[in-house]
């Protein structure tokens, strides 16, 4: 029995700390596209340009360096 006294109130208190973040999440505008970052995978990303007097062997590391930077976003 003693053990409902301490349940009880700490699922109480994990349940209003999910409702508060929800909450939070509702109006702080995480729900508001949701669409578009499902679709983002289906579209090429843009070519980054070389820079001037780089190896070739950087060129390609930081051309998916970039990709991955703009992904990440």
């Amino acid at each position: 029995m003693e053990t409902i006294f301490v349940l009880l109130p700490l699922a109480l208190l994990i349940a209003a700390i999910a409702v508060g973040f929800f909450i939070w999440a509702a109006t702080s505008g995480q729900f508001d596209d949701l669409e578009t970052p499902a679709v983002r995978i289906l579209f090429d990303d843009e070519e980054v340009a070389p820079r001037a007097g780089e190896p070739a062997s950087l060129r390609a590391s930081a051309g998916a360096a970039a990709s991955t930077r703009r992904v990440l976003r």
